[in-house]
């Protein structure tokens, strides 16, 4: 056998450990695979290069103990330095710590800062707080915001409490609120939209999320929180956690969020530019959920100035 055969890449079989047993199979394999870009993860996913027991799955499928991962020769660049994180991100991170104990961060994030890295982002939220934070050898996220979206998000510390968390996740024990400005007047009665969701990639690499009969189940509650002339600010709770929920489901429902430049109307894009506003209106305000070892845990991040200052001049 010659040199060059010998070196060649060939398909690996990666185990699942308790550690990593209930993760989804996209965050498994980003950790397992640093340096190799999401996108081409998800390549490999949709054309079934990736298979979980010799079957194609999907990326948000859940992976539990015992599992093989067949994972084909994929191609990672050669080794950089790490990104280096604007100051500016690491005070604005070091400051929005809400909670913290040993296995959970809780951060309240900045509008403008995706969760992650990927699609041309060298970095986002976790590769910051990483970097910001050597000592913490594992920190995993347990949910996602938009990018635009600010508020409440949590970061695992220890495996055992991401299984516990995605776990609650999946059976509604996690009480996640959001805020959300839209235009017009929400009837009161409108307390529940329900409309399946459909992800589509465009080939610019955007993602779209669309009400379709194809796609998977998805809930969300919503409640009047207080009126204006020409606008309603409301509470979402999310029964279901898909990708653009909430933003697709005011949509869907008449009322499209302010700020939201993928979702949004001509109506509320007139009245957010009235109103001084270049951001999504769109904020995680407050968690609920239960600690295994410390019980539970009821946290609440205020709105951020400029989200403050539009509910100012609405008032007035």
């Amino acid at each position: 056998m010659s040199d060059s055969e010998e070196n060649r890449p060939t398909v690996r079989h990666l185990a699942v450990d308790e550690n990593s047993a209930g993760q989804r199979l996209d965050n498994f394999l980003t950790r397992e695979l640093r340096g190799v870009p999401r996108t081409r993860l998800y390549k490999a996913m949709r054309k079934g290069e990736i298979r979980v027991n010799k079957g194609r799955v999907k990326p948000d499928h859940r992976l539990a103990a015992g599992d093989l991962v067949r994972v084909p020769p994929l191609r990672t660049p050669p080794p950089s330095e790490a990104p280096t994180i604007p100051r500016y991100w690491s005070e604005q991170l070091a400051a929005r710590v809400i909670y913290e104990d040993r296995g959970l961060l809780v951060v309240d994030k900045p509008s403008g800062l995706a969760v992650h890295g990927g699609s041309g982002l060298n970095y986002g939220m976790i590769e910051c707080l990483r970097q910001m934070r050597p000592e913490d050898r594992y920190l995993e996220l347990v949910h996602r915001l938009d990018r635009d979206t600010s508020g409440l998000i949590m970061v695992a510390r220890r495996p055992a409490i991401l299984r516990e968390l995605h776990r609650q996740l999946r059976e509604d024990k996690v009480d996640k609120r959001y805020l959300a400005l839209v235009p017009g007047k929400w009837p009161r009665k409108l307390k529940r939209v329900e409309a399946p969701l459909q992800k589509n990639v465009l080939q610019s690499g955007e993602r779209m999320v669309r009400v379709s009969r194809e796609g998977k189940p998805s809930i969300t509650e919503f409640s009047v929180i207080e009126r204006f002339p020409g606008a309603t600010l409301v509470e979402a709770k999310p029964v279901t956690g898909r990708t653009h929920q909430i933003r697709v489901h005011a949509q869907h429902a008449g009322f499209p969020l302010l700020g939201d430049d993928k979702y949004g109307s001509d109506q509320g894009a007139a009245l957010g530019q009235q109103l001084g506003l270049k951001r999504l209106f769109l904020h995680a305000v407050r968690l609920r959920l239960r600690l295994p070892e410390t019980g539970r845990l009821e946290l609440e991040a205020a709105l951020d100035e400029e989200l403050e200052s539009v509910l100012t001049k609405l008032r007035k």
